[in-house]
């Protein structure tokens, strides 16, 4: 019984411990042994489905155990039984909450072709900064432009410089 006690535990652990470090395996262990363990973790072997085996084969096997009286083995058995379901299930929900996705996140290059204007004057060879709108939310970057813009002029997006600049040019009317 305190076998089976103590797997179901260190299931409930393994589950603490993979909530808590979401990753950090993968990011440590992927590329060891020349990348072999690169998506190891990943579906029916993460973390959270083996926890679930692990805790399901422990309690359930301690269950059957403690109130039969049909010795180790049975108990064993119906306890993998259990643990495999558990697995299972735990794989299953976690590939139908990853599938639950909304549209795509805009990126940076959807910006490029969009409209806005200038809040913080841009100067030759410097930075400004510009209000634009981002999948309906109005967001400020810093913006380069080839030549002095001054402020409220309404600028096109010609390019992203990185996650948090672009670079602009004046609407001609």
């Amino acid at each position: 019984m305190n076998v089976f006690l103590g797997l179901g535990i260190a299931g409930i652990v393994l589950l603490i411990v993979s909530l808590i470090f979401d990753g950090v395996l993968e990011g440590l262990l992927g590329d060891a042994l020349g990348g072999l363990l690169n998506g190891f973790f990943d579906g029916l072997l993460s973390l959270p489905v083996i926890a679930g085996f692990l805790s399901m084969l422990g309690f359930g096997g301690a269950i059957v155990l403690g109130t039969t009286a049909v010795g180790t083995t049975a108990a064993a058995v119906v306890g993998t039984v259990a643990g495999i379901g558990a697995g299972w299930l735990t794989w299953k929900f976690s590939k139908a909450l990853m599938r639950e996705q909304t549209a795509a996140t805009p990126r940076g290059e959807d910006l490029v072709g969009t409209s806005g204007s200038v809040v913080t004057p841009i100067p030759s060879d410097g930075y400004g900064e510009v209000l634009l709108r981002l999948a309906g939310q109005t967001v400020k970057y810093s913006a380069k432009s080839a030549a002095p813009v001054a402020r409220g002029t309404e600028i096109w997006v010609e390019g992203t410089l990185s996650s948090t600049s672009v670079t602009v040019r004046p609407v001609e009317r």
